[in-house]
């Protein structure tokens, strides 16, 4: 059975079908898939029962694996409920139950509730993201996702001359501190300094050009703060109207493969008295913004 893919939206988002990602696949079929990729920046799977050695070894045939230190609270090895090189974006404990209202991890995992890009926060942010839904919350959890290319195109020529070229400062101690995140420890301070990122992008391979936003994003170069945040905030409202926006309806073994370079997103509100299970592998970008527009 070869592969197909459903269009979701007219040119946004997509669902495939005829693929086994716990196999390895073909050189064909990696290229039909990063070809969908680029043409739907959200590829979704359904029936997906997968292994966290398997959801790491379907990741790595589009690239290597982004290193998970640094994108959430340091945890030691000991209280790591998944394997390390993957990201737990649940909200369990390492015993499998919810955390606690007052737990500092599962403070800090409500930022994945604000609109963002993965690993914009580091120099060379992501390239893909593969989320598994290995337990899912029967009240609320959906996936939101925001086209960005196509709110880049729905922009007027003066915002476009204005921002064109702007560089902006992203850092999870922004976005984290926009909640009121209990104070940062010096380690976190410190793999969490702000690095720059282009405001907005051309995809290498499709030249498409996009917005690149992130609830990160906290200061534009060379611009006073306040009018720097008013502006990424505008930018932000703008492309997440309804029009640019899938949403994703979680059913148990989905798997949720984006592309960071030309989407945002954001889980909405779920039941946190029940659990979550939910597992992210990255694959890591090649670049840093700024070299590319440069």
């Amino acid at each position: 059975m070869s592969i197909s893919i459903r269009p979701l939206n007219p040119f946004f988002a997509g669902e495939v079908s005829g693929v086994n990602l716990a196999q390895p696949l073909s050189a064909a079929e990696v290229a039909e898939l990063e070809a969908g990729m680029d043409r739907y920046a959200v590829l979704v799977f359904r029936g997906q029962p997968l292994t966290d050695e398997q959801q790491m070894a379907f990741a790595m045939q589009f690239g290597p694996l982004e290193n998970a230190h640094g994108g959430n609270i340091p945890i030691a090895v000991s209280d790591r409920r998944i394997r390390v090189g993957m990201n737990d974006v649940s909200n369990l404990d390492k015993h499998g139950r919810p955390l606690p209202p007052d737990s500092r991890q599962r403070l800090f995992n409500l930022g994945n509730m604000l609109w963002h890009s993965d690993s914009s926060f580091r120099a060379v942010p992501a390239k893909y993201s593969i989320l598994s839904a290995r337990l899912v919350n029967p009240r609320g959890g959906n996936t939101e996702f925001a086209d960005m290319r196509a709110a880049w195109d729905a922009l007027d020529d003066d915002t476009r001359a204005e921002i064109d070229g702007l560089v902006c400062e992203h850092s999870l101690m922004h976005s984290r501190g926009a909640l009121g995140f209990p104070e940062c420890t010096e380690e976190e301070r410190r793999l969490w300094h702000p690095v720059r990122q282009s405001l907005v992008r051309t995809h290498p391979v499709t030249g498409r050009r996009s917005l690149y936003l992130s609830a990160h994003a906290g200061a534009i170069v060379g611009m006073e703060t306040p009018a720097a945040r008013i502006l990424l905030r505008d930018l932000t409202e703008h492309a997440t109207q309804p029009q640019f926006v899938h949403v994703h309806r979680w059913q148990l073994h989905d798997v949720v493969m984006w592309d960071n370079r030309q989407t945002m997103h954001r889980v909405r509100r779920y039941d946190e008295r029940l659990p979550r299970d939910m597992r992210r592998t990255t694959v890591a970008g090649d670049a840093m913004t700024v070299a590319q527009a440069a």
